[in-house]
Protein backbone atom coordinates (compact mmCIF):
# COMPACT_ATOMS: atom_id res chain seq x y z
CA UNK A 1 0.00 0.00 0.00
CA UNK A 2 1.26 3.47 -0.88
CA UNK A 3 2.19 5.75 2.01
CA UNK A 4 2.90 9.32 0.93
CA UNK A 5 3.89 10.52 4.41
CA UNK A 6 7.45 9.96 5.54
CA UNK A 7 6.63 8.50 8.95
CA UNK A 8 9.70 8.62 11.15
CA UNK A 9 10.78 5.41 12.83
CA UNK A 10 12.14 7.18 15.87
CA UNK A 11 11.81 6.16 19.47
CA UNK A 12 9.65 9.26 20.03
CA UNK A 13 7.09 8.49 17.34
CA UNK A 14 6.88 4.87 18.49
CA UNK A 15 6.17 5.82 22.11
CA UNK A 16 3.76 8.74 21.90
CA UNK A 17 0.10 9.36 21.12
CA UNK A 18 -0.42 12.77 19.57
CA UNK A 19 -3.79 14.50 19.27
CA UNK A 20 -5.49 14.43 15.87
CA UNK A 21 -6.77 17.63 14.28
CA UNK A 22 -8.90 18.09 11.17
CA UNK A 23 -7.79 20.24 8.22
CA UNK A 24 -8.86 23.83 7.74
CA UNK A 25 -12.30 23.78 6.15
CA UNK A 26 -13.07 27.47 5.49
CA UNK A 27 -11.55 30.92 5.33
CA UNK A 28 -10.46 32.32 8.68
CA UNK A 29 -9.49 35.62 10.29
CA UNK A 30 -7.09 35.66 13.27
CA UNK A 31 -4.50 37.89 14.86
CA UNK A 32 -1.63 35.47 14.12
CA UNK A 33 -1.26 32.48 11.80
CA UNK A 34 1.54 30.09 12.80
CA UNK A 35 2.76 27.64 10.16
CA UNK A 36 4.35 24.39 11.36
CA UNK A 37 3.39 22.27 14.36
CA UNK A 38 6.84 21.30 15.56
CA UNK A 39 8.36 22.64 18.75
CA UNK A 40 8.99 26.12 17.28
CA UNK A 41 5.49 26.60 15.91
CA UNK A 42 3.65 25.10 18.88
CA UNK A 43 5.70 27.08 21.39
CA UNK A 44 5.14 30.31 19.46
CA UNK A 45 1.40 29.67 19.20
CA UNK A 46 1.23 28.80 22.90
CA UNK A 47 3.09 31.98 23.96
CA UNK A 48 0.98 34.16 21.67
CA UNK A 49 -2.29 32.68 22.91
CA UNK A 50 -1.01 33.17 26.44
CA UNK A 51 -0.40 36.82 25.48
CA UNK A 52 -4.05 37.27 24.61
CA UNK A 53 -4.11 37.17 20.81
CA UNK A 54 -6.14 34.84 18.62
CA UNK A 55 -3.99 32.16 16.97
CA UNK A 56 -4.48 29.59 14.21
CA UNK A 57 -1.75 26.94 13.88
CA UNK A 58 -1.61 25.01 10.61
CA UNK A 59 0.50 21.95 9.81
CA UNK A 60 0.97 20.16 6.47
CA UNK A 61 1.14 16.72 8.08
CA UNK A 62 0.35 16.01 11.74
CA UNK A 63 1.69 17.48 14.97
CA UNK A 64 5.37 16.59 15.35
CA UNK A 65 5.65 14.82 11.98
CA UNK A 66 8.52 17.09 10.94
CA UNK A 67 12.00 17.38 12.35
CA UNK A 68 10.92 17.53 16.01
CA UNK A 69 10.14 13.81 15.80
CA UNK A 70 13.64 13.18 14.43
CA UNK A 71 15.69 14.98 17.06
CA UNK A 72 17.63 13.40 19.92
CA UNK A 73 16.13 16.11 22.16
CA UNK A 74 19.21 17.52 23.86
CA UNK A 75 18.50 20.87 25.53
CA UNK A 76 22.07 22.02 25.83
CA UNK A 77 24.94 24.38 25.09
CA UNK A 78 25.49 25.61 21.49
CA UNK A 79 27.28 23.00 19.42
CA UNK A 80 29.61 25.59 17.85
CA UNK A 81 31.13 26.30 21.28
CA UNK A 82 31.61 29.53 23.22
CA UNK A 83 35.25 29.88 22.17
CA UNK A 84 34.22 29.98 18.50
CA UNK A 85 31.33 32.38 19.12
CA UNK A 86 33.55 34.75 21.13
CA UNK A 87 36.36 34.61 18.57
CA UNK A 88 34.03 35.35 15.65
CA UNK A 89 31.53 37.76 17.21
CA UNK A 90 32.88 39.01 20.51
CA UNK A 91 32.20 38.51 24.18
CA UNK A 92 28.88 40.36 24.25
CA UNK A 93 27.37 38.04 21.64
CA UNK A 94 28.76 35.01 23.50
CA UNK A 95 27.07 36.20 26.68
CA UNK A 96 23.78 36.79 24.89
CA UNK A 97 23.89 33.28 23.40
CA UNK A 98 24.58 31.79 26.84
CA UNK A 99 21.77 33.78 28.47
CA UNK A 100 19.26 33.00 25.73
CA UNK A 101 20.03 29.27 25.73
CA UNK A 102 19.54 29.13 29.50
CA UNK A 103 16.26 31.03 29.20
CA UNK A 104 14.97 28.62 26.54
CA UNK A 105 15.71 25.62 28.77
CA UNK A 106 13.97 27.39 31.66
CA UNK A 107 10.90 28.06 29.52
CA UNK A 108 10.61 24.40 28.56
CA UNK A 109 10.83 23.43 32.22
CA UNK A 110 8.22 26.06 33.13
CA UNK A 111 5.85 24.84 30.42
CA UNK A 112 6.25 21.27 31.61
CA UNK A 113 5.32 22.26 35.15
CA UNK A 114 2.54 24.68 34.23
CA UNK A 115 0.79 22.30 31.84
CA UNK A 116 1.73 19.21 33.88
CA UNK A 117 3.25 17.50 30.84
CA UNK A 118 4.53 13.96 31.42
CA UNK A 119 7.42 14.07 28.96
CA UNK A 120 10.39 12.72 30.96
CA UNK A 121 11.88 16.18 31.33
CA UNK A 122 14.93 16.12 33.55
CA UNK A 123 17.92 18.29 34.31
CA UNK A 124 21.15 16.42 33.65
CA UNK A 125 24.87 17.16 33.46
CA UNK A 126 26.36 17.48 29.99
CA UNK A 127 29.93 16.34 29.22
CA UNK A 128 32.10 17.57 26.37
CA UNK A 129 35.26 15.71 25.37
CA UNK A 130 37.74 16.62 22.67
CA UNK A 131 39.16 14.57 19.83
CA UNK A 132 41.85 17.20 19.18
CA UNK A 133 45.54 16.33 19.19
CA UNK A 134 45.89 18.33 22.42
CA UNK A 135 42.53 17.87 24.17
CA UNK A 136 43.64 19.74 27.30
CA UNK A 137 44.44 22.89 25.32
CA UNK A 138 41.23 22.65 23.30
CA UNK A 139 39.03 22.18 26.36
CA UNK A 140 40.85 24.89 28.31
CA UNK A 141 40.00 27.39 25.55
CA UNK A 142 36.36 26.37 25.72
CA UNK A 143 36.38 26.42 29.53
CA UNK A 144 37.74 29.96 29.67
CA UNK A 145 35.34 31.24 27.00
CA UNK A 146 32.34 29.60 28.70
CA UNK A 147 33.33 31.16 32.01
CA UNK A 148 33.61 34.60 30.37
CA UNK A 149 30.11 34.07 28.93
CA UNK A 150 28.80 33.42 32.44
CA UNK A 151 28.28 29.68 32.00
CA UNK A 152 28.61 27.26 34.92
CA UNK A 153 31.23 24.69 33.77
CA UNK A 154 33.96 22.53 35.32
CA UNK A 155 36.95 20.61 33.97
CA UNK A 156 37.15 16.99 35.12
CA UNK A 157 39.43 14.06 34.41
CA UNK A 158 36.94 11.21 34.14
CA UNK A 159 33.35 10.47 33.20
CA UNK A 160 30.92 9.25 35.88
CA UNK A 161 29.83 6.42 33.62
CA UNK A 162 31.01 3.04 32.38
CA UNK A 163 32.24 3.91 28.89
CA UNK A 164 35.41 3.65 26.80
CA UNK A 165 36.48 7.30 26.97
CA UNK A 166 39.58 8.90 28.42
CA UNK A 167 39.56 12.41 29.91
CA UNK A 168 39.69 15.30 30.23
CA UNK A 169 36.09 16.49 30.04
CA UNK A 170 34.12 19.66 30.57
CA UNK A 171 31.02 19.23 32.74
CA UNK A 172 28.11 21.58 32.15
CA UNK A 173 25.54 21.27 34.98
CA UNK A 174 21.79 21.76 34.49
CA UNK A 175 21.47 20.83 30.87
CA UNK A 176 18.25 18.97 30.06
CA UNK A 177 16.52 16.29 28.03
CA UNK A 178 12.94 15.19 27.44
CA UNK A 179 10.57 13.22 25.21
CA UNK A 180 9.89 15.79 22.47
CA UNK A 181 6.62 14.44 21.09
CA UNK A 182 5.02 13.99 24.50
CA UNK A 183 6.03 17.59 25.18
CA UNK A 184 4.32 18.67 21.95
CA UNK A 185 1.17 16.78 22.90
CA UNK A 186 1.06 18.66 26.20
CA UNK A 187 1.71 22.03 24.52
CA UNK A 188 -1.07 21.36 22.00
CA UNK A 189 -3.55 20.73 24.81
CA UNK A 190 -2.35 23.87 26.57
CA UNK A 191 -2.78 25.89 23.37
CA UNK A 192 -6.33 24.65 22.90
CA UNK A 193 -7.17 25.47 26.52
CA UNK A 194 -6.11 29.02 25.65
CA UNK A 195 -8.53 28.90 22.69
CA UNK A 196 -5.88 28.51 20.03
CA UNK A 197 -7.01 26.60 16.92
CA UNK A 198 -4.98 23.77 15.34
CA UNK A 199 -5.47 22.51 11.79
CA UNK A 200 -3.44 19.55 10.48
CA UNK A 201 -3.29 18.19 6.95
CA UNK A 202 -3.21 21.85 5.88
CA UNK A 203 -0.18 22.87 3.86
CA UNK A 204 0.60 26.57 3.48
CA UNK A 205 1.19 27.29 -0.20
CA UNK A 206 1.81 31.01 -0.24
CA UNK A 207 1.90 34.13 1.94
CA UNK A 208 0.71 37.43 0.45
CA UNK A 209 1.78 40.38 2.55
CA UNK A 210 -0.32 43.55 2.28
CA UNK A 211 -0.15 46.90 4.05
CA UNK A 212 -1.80 45.91 7.31
CA UNK A 213 -2.37 42.15 7.05
CA UNK A 214 -1.13 38.97 5.42
CA UNK A 215 -3.04 36.21 3.65
CA UNK A 216 -1.90 32.60 3.98
CA UNK A 217 -3.21 30.39 1.18
CA UNK A 218 -3.85 26.67 1.72
CA UNK A 219 -5.61 24.09 -0.49
CA UNK A 220 -8.78 24.33 1.65
CA UNK A 221 -9.03 28.00 2.58
CA UNK A 222 -7.29 31.28 3.25
CA UNK A 223 -6.24 32.67 6.61
CA UNK A 224 -6.09 36.44 7.00
CA UNK A 225 -3.86 37.51 9.88
CA UNK A 226 -2.10 40.57 11.29
CA UNK A 227 1.11 38.53 11.60
CA UNK A 228 2.46 35.20 10.31
CA UNK A 229 5.07 32.95 11.91
CA UNK A 230 6.82 30.45 9.61
CA UNK A 231 8.21 27.63 11.76
CA UNK A 232 8.74 24.95 9.11
CA UNK A 233 12.40 24.05 9.82
CA UNK A 234 13.36 25.96 6.70
CA UNK A 235 11.16 28.80 5.38
CA UNK A 236 9.08 28.09 2.28
CA UNK A 237 8.00 31.71 1.79
CA UNK A 238 11.46 33.01 0.84
CA UNK A 239 12.55 31.62 -2.51
CA UNK A 240 16.23 32.58 -2.37
CA UNK A 241 17.57 34.93 0.32
CA UNK A 242 17.40 32.74 3.44
CA UNK A 243 18.53 29.68 1.49
CA UNK A 244 21.87 31.31 0.70
CA UNK A 245 22.49 31.76 4.44
CA UNK A 246 22.14 28.13 5.50
CA UNK A 247 22.54 24.61 4.17
CA UNK A 248 20.73 21.35 4.81
CA UNK A 249 22.53 18.54 6.63
CA UNK A 250 21.31 14.99 7.14
CA UNK A 251 22.08 13.53 10.57
CA UNK A 252 21.63 9.96 11.84
CA UNK A 253 20.57 8.32 15.10
CA UNK A 254 20.74 4.81 16.52
CA UNK A 255 19.32 3.60 19.84
CA UNK A 256 20.52 0.46 21.62
CA UNK A 257 19.15 -1.36 24.62
CA UNK A 258 21.28 -1.16 27.76
CA UNK A 259 20.70 -2.62 31.21
CA UNK A 260 19.11 -0.05 33.50
CA UNK A 261 21.66 1.51 35.82
CA UNK A 262 24.70 0.68 33.70
CA UNK A 263 24.86 4.22 32.29
CA UNK A 264 23.58 7.29 34.18
CA UNK A 265 21.33 9.90 32.60
CA UNK A 266 23.86 12.40 31.24
CA UNK A 267 24.40 14.17 27.93
CA UNK A 268 27.68 13.58 26.12
CA UNK A 269 29.20 15.32 23.09
CA UNK A 270 32.53 15.28 21.27
CA UNK A 271 34.09 17.78 18.85
CA UNK A 272 34.84 15.35 16.02
CA UNK A 273 33.87 16.26 12.45
CA UNK A 274 31.16 15.10 12.16
CA UNK A 275 30.59 15.12 15.89
CA UNK A 276 28.69 12.62 18.08
CA UNK A 277 26.05 13.23 20.72
CA UNK A 278 24.79 10.75 23.30
CA UNK A 279 21.97 10.50 25.84
CA UNK A 280 19.79 7.95 27.62
CA UNK A 281 16.01 7.56 27.47
CA UNK A 282 13.53 5.39 29.30
CA UNK A 283 13.16 1.90 27.86
CA UNK A 284 9.91 0.04 27.28
CA UNK A 285 10.42 -2.31 30.23
CA UNK A 286 11.72 -2.11 33.79
CA UNK A 287 15.06 -3.72 32.93
CA UNK A 288 16.33 -1.54 30.10
CA UNK A 289 17.11 2.00 29.10
CA UNK A 290 17.86 3.13 25.56
CA UNK A 291 21.26 4.52 24.67
CA UNK A 292 20.73 7.12 21.92
CA UNK A 293 23.71 8.05 19.74
CA UNK A 294 23.57 10.61 16.93
CA UNK A 295 25.98 12.00 14.36
CA UNK A 296 27.62 10.89 11.08
CA UNK A 297 26.25 13.98 9.30
CA UNK A 298 26.48 14.79 5.60
CA UNK A 299 24.91 17.34 3.28
CA UNK A 300 21.37 16.39 2.31
CA UNK A 301 21.13 14.70 -1.08
CA UNK A 302 24.91 14.44 -1.47
CA UNK A 303 25.54 10.92 -0.19
CA UNK A 304 25.02 7.99 -2.59
CA UNK A 305 25.26 5.39 0.22
CA UNK A 306 23.41 6.74 3.29
CA UNK A 307 23.22 3.30 4.89
CA UNK A 308 26.92 3.45 5.72
CA UNK A 309 26.28 6.33 8.13
CA UNK A 310 24.10 4.11 10.28
CA UNK A 311 26.83 1.49 10.24
CA UNK A 312 29.42 4.07 11.29
CA UNK A 313 27.27 5.09 14.27
CA UNK A 314 26.72 1.49 15.30
CA UNK A 315 30.47 0.80 15.16
CA UNK A 316 31.21 3.94 17.19
CA UNK A 317 28.61 2.93 19.78
CA UNK A 318 30.04 -0.59 20.11
CA UNK A 319 33.56 0.80 20.49
CA UNK A 320 32.67 3.30 23.20
CA UNK A 321 29.82 1.51 24.99
CA UNK A 322 30.59 -2.23 24.91
CA UNK A 323 27.80 -2.87 27.42
CA UNK A 324 25.19 -1.76 24.87
CA UNK A 325 22.83 -4.48 23.71
CA UNK A 326 20.97 -4.86 20.41
CA UNK A 327 19.92 -1.79 18.45
CA UNK A 328 16.21 -1.16 18.78
CA UNK A 329 15.70 2.03 16.72
CA UNK A 330 17.39 4.05 14.06
CA UNK A 331 16.28 7.17 12.28
CA UNK A 332 17.58 10.26 10.52
CA UNK A 333 16.75 13.95 10.57
CA UNK A 334 17.61 17.15 8.79
CA UNK A 335 19.44 20.08 10.35
CA UNK A 336 19.57 23.56 8.84
CA UNK A 337 23.11 24.81 9.40
CA UNK A 338 23.50 28.63 9.35
CA UNK A 339 26.73 29.90 7.86
CA UNK A 340 27.72 31.72 11.05
CA UNK A 341 26.46 29.11 13.51
CA UNK A 342 23.75 31.37 14.96
CA UNK A 343 20.08 30.65 14.25
CA UNK A 344 17.78 32.97 12.29
CA UNK A 345 14.95 33.95 14.63
CA UNK A 346 12.78 36.98 14.04
CA UNK A 347 11.31 39.12 11.27
CA UNK A 348 11.76 37.71 7.77
CA UNK A 349 14.14 39.87 5.69
CA UNK A 350 12.16 42.46 3.75
CA UNK A 351 8.93 41.73 5.65
CA UNK A 352 6.99 43.62 8.29
CA UNK A 353 4.39 41.02 9.20
CA UNK A 354 6.13 37.68 8.55
CA UNK A 355 8.50 36.09 11.09
CA UNK A 356 10.66 32.99 10.76
CA UNK A 357 12.24 30.37 13.02
CA UNK A 358 15.06 28.54 11.23
CA UNK A 359 18.77 27.71 11.31
CA UNK A 360 18.63 25.21 14.18
CA UNK A 361 22.34 24.30 13.83
CA UNK A 362 22.06 21.03 15.77
CA UNK A 363 20.35 22.76 18.71
CA UNK A 364 16.82 22.43 17.40
CA UNK A 365 14.97 22.09 20.70
CA UNK A 366 16.74 25.11 22.19
CA UNK A 367 16.80 27.31 19.11
CA UNK A 368 13.16 26.61 18.23
CA UNK A 369 12.04 27.48 21.75
CA UNK A 370 14.21 30.59 21.73
CA UNK A 371 12.82 31.54 18.32
CA UNK A 372 9.28 31.26 19.66
CA UNK A 373 10.21 33.58 22.54
CA UNK A 374 11.71 36.18 20.18
CA UNK A 375 8.93 36.22 17.56
CA UNK A 376 6.15 36.26 20.17
CA UNK A 377 7.82 39.26 21.84
CA UNK A 378 8.13 41.06 18.51
CA UNK A 379 4.47 40.44 17.69
CA UNK A 380 3.21 41.35 21.17
CA UNK A 381 5.32 44.50 21.27
CA UNK A 382 7.59 43.33 24.08
CA UNK A 383 11.28 44.17 24.18
CA UNK A 384 13.52 41.15 23.63
CA UNK A 385 17.19 41.39 24.69
CA UNK A 386 18.42 38.79 22.18
CA UNK A 387 16.55 39.74 19.00
CA UNK A 388 19.40 41.67 17.36
CA UNK A 389 21.86 38.77 17.63
CA UNK A 390 19.45 36.32 16.00
CA UNK A 391 18.03 38.80 13.45
CA UNK A 392 17.51 36.93 10.12
CA UNK A 393 18.47 40.11 8.21
CA UNK A 394 22.03 40.13 9.53
CA UNK A 395 24.83 39.67 7.01
CA UNK A 396 27.33 36.84 7.58
CA UNK A 397 30.33 39.01 6.75
CA UNK A 398 32.65 37.13 9.08
CA UNK A 399 31.84 33.92 7.22
CA UNK A 400 32.24 35.21 3.66
CA UNK A 401 34.69 32.42 2.76
CA UNK A 402 32.20 29.86 4.04
CA UNK A 403 29.41 31.65 2.14
CA UNK A 404 31.28 31.48 -1.16
CA UNK A 405 32.17 27.84 -0.57
CA UNK A 406 28.54 26.91 0.06
CA UNK A 407 27.31 28.77 -3.03
CA UNK A 408 29.94 26.96 -5.10
CA UNK A 409 28.63 23.69 -3.69
CA UNK A 410 25.07 24.60 -4.71
CA UNK A 411 26.21 25.63 -8.19
CA UNK A 412 27.94 22.27 -8.56
CA UNK A 413 24.65 20.47 -7.91
CA UNK A 414 22.99 22.21 -10.86
CA UNK A 415 25.64 20.63 -13.08
CA UNK A 416 23.75 17.37 -12.62
CA UNK A 417 21.43 18.53 -15.40
CA UNK A 418 24.19 17.93 -17.94
CA UNK A 419 25.59 14.82 -16.28
CA UNK A 420 24.38 11.45 -17.59
CA UNK A 421 21.64 9.65 -15.71
CA UNK A 422 22.17 6.29 -14.12
CA UNK A 423 22.67 3.41 -16.52
CA UNK A 424 19.41 1.75 -15.50
CA UNK A 425 17.21 -0.70 -17.31
CA UNK A 426 13.89 0.57 -15.97
CA UNK A 427 12.24 -2.79 -16.53
CA UNK A 428 14.87 -4.38 -14.26
CA UNK A 429 14.45 -1.84 -11.46
CA UNK A 430 13.81 -3.85 -8.29
CA UNK A 431 10.68 -3.33 -6.16
CA UNK A 432 11.33 -0.69 -3.52
CA UNK A 433 14.15 0.94 -5.48
CA UNK A 434 14.50 4.21 -7.37
CA UNK A 435 16.85 5.72 -9.91
CA UNK A 436 17.54 8.85 -11.95
CA UNK A 437 17.06 8.25 -15.67
CA UNK A 438 17.90 10.63 -18.53
CA UNK A 439 15.48 10.95 -21.41
CA UNK A 440 16.71 13.52 -23.92
CA UNK A 441 17.31 16.80 -22.11
CA UNK A 442 15.25 15.74 -19.12
CA UNK A 443 15.99 13.71 -16.04
CA UNK A 444 13.32 11.54 -14.49
CA UNK A 445 12.89 10.29 -10.94
CA UNK A 446 11.72 6.70 -11.33
CA UNK A 447 10.54 4.49 -8.46
CA UNK A 448 9.16 0.95 -8.55
CA UNK A 449 6.90 0.24 -5.57
CA UNK A 450 6.72 -3.04 -3.68
CA UNK A 451 3.82 -4.21 -5.89
CA UNK A 452 5.82 -3.61 -9.08
CA UNK A 453 4.17 -0.41 -10.33
CA UNK A 454 6.38 2.37 -11.68
CA UNK A 455 6.04 5.93 -10.42
CA UNK A 456 7.74 8.45 -12.68
CA UNK A 457 8.21 12.17 -12.14
CA UNK A 458 10.43 14.97 -13.27
CA UNK A 459 13.63 15.02 -11.22
CA UNK A 460 13.44 18.83 -11.07
CA UNK A 461 12.98 20.11 -7.51
CA UNK A 462 9.94 22.39 -7.47
CA UNK A 463 11.76 24.94 -5.30
CA UNK A 464 14.61 26.21 -7.53
CA UNK A 465 15.06 23.44 -10.06
CA UNK A 466 17.95 21.38 -8.69
CA UNK A 467 18.09 17.68 -9.63
CA UNK A 468 16.80 15.53 -6.76
CA UNK A 469 18.74 12.45 -5.69
CA UNK A 470 17.43 9.04 -4.63
CA UNK A 471 17.85 8.22 -0.93
CA UNK A 472 17.83 4.43 -0.85
CA UNK A 473 17.60 4.25 2.95
CA UNK A 474 14.73 6.67 3.53
CA UNK A 475 13.06 5.90 0.17
CA UNK A 476 12.87 9.61 -0.63
CA UNK A 477 13.97 12.03 -3.34
CA UNK A 478 16.24 14.62 -1.69
CA UNK A 479 17.32 17.98 -3.10
CA UNK A 480 21.09 18.54 -2.68
CA UNK A 481 20.77 22.32 -3.10
CA UNK A 482 18.35 23.53 -0.40
CA UNK A 483 17.10 20.43 1.40
CA UNK A 484 13.62 19.84 -0.02
CA UNK A 485 12.55 16.22 0.31
CA UNK A 486 9.90 14.29 -1.58
CA UNK A 487 8.35 10.88 -1.05
CA UNK A 488 9.09 8.05 -3.46
CA UNK A 489 5.71 8.91 -5.02
CA UNK A 490 6.65 12.55 -5.61
CA UNK A 491 4.74 14.35 -2.86
CA UNK A 492 6.56 17.04 -0.89
CA UNK A 493 7.65 16.05 2.61
CA UNK A 494 10.00 18.87 3.60
CA UNK A 495 10.36 22.43 2.32
CA UNK A 496 11.28 24.85 1.03
CA UNK A 497 9.35 23.20 -1.84
CA UNK A 498 5.56 23.45 -1.42
CA UNK A 499 4.44 21.25 -4.32
CA UNK A 500 5.31 17.73 -5.37
CA UNK A 501 7.50 16.57 -8.24
CA UNK A 502 5.77 16.98 -11.60
CA UNK A 503 4.38 13.78 -13.17
CA UNK A 504 5.65 12.89 -16.62
CA UNK A 505 3.46 13.24 -19.70
CA UNK A 506 2.34 10.54 -22.13
CA UNK A 507 5.26 11.06 -24.51
CA UNK A 508 7.80 10.84 -21.71
CA UNK A 509 6.10 7.69 -20.48
CA UNK A 510 6.37 6.07 -23.90
CA UNK A 511 10.05 7.01 -24.11
CA UNK A 512 10.66 5.59 -20.64
CA UNK A 513 8.93 2.26 -21.11
CA UNK A 514 10.24 1.02 -24.46
CA UNK A 515 8.69 -1.83 -26.44
CA UNK A 516 9.55 -5.18 -24.99
CA UNK A 517 9.96 -3.76 -21.50
CA UNK A 518 6.50 -2.36 -20.83
CA UNK A 519 4.80 -5.60 -19.86
CA UNK A 520 5.84 -5.32 -16.20
CA UNK A 521 5.39 -1.54 -15.87
CA UNK A 522 2.06 -0.34 -14.52
CA UNK A 523 1.68 3.41 -14.87
CA UNK A 524 0.78 5.37 -11.79
CA UNK A 525 -2.05 7.67 -12.94
CA UNK A 526 -3.12 8.90 -9.53
CA UNK A 527 -3.15 12.70 -9.09
CA UNK A 528 -0.02 14.09 -7.49
CA UNK A 529 -0.37 14.95 -3.82
CA UNK A 530 0.49 18.52 -2.91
Amino acid sequence: MQTDLLKPHSLWSATSALPVHAPLAANLNVDVCVIGAGIGGLTAAYLLAKGGVSVALIEALSIGDGETSRTTAHIAIPDDGFSTIEREYGLEVSRIVADSFAAAADLIETNVRTEQIACEFERVDGYLFSCAEDPHAELDRELDAAHRAGVDVYKEVALPMDAMFSGPFLRFPRQAQFHPLRYLAGLAKGLERKRGAIYCGTRALDIEERDDHAIVSTPTGKITADHVVVATNTPFNDRVAMHTKQNAVQTYVVAALVKKGRIPHHLLWDDADPYHYVRLAEGSDEEHDLLIVGGADHKTGQEPHPERHYHALEEWTRAHFPQAGPFAYRWSGQVMEPLDGIAYLGRNPGSRLVHIITGDSGNGMTHATLGAMIVSDLILGNENPWASVYDPSRKPYKEMTHFLKEQANVAKQYADWIAPGEDVDVAALAPGDGALVRRGLKKLAVYRDELGALHCHSAKCTHLGCVVQWNSTEKTWDCPCHGSRFSAYGSVLHGPAVSGLSPIDDEEWRELVTPGKSQDATRDDRPRAK
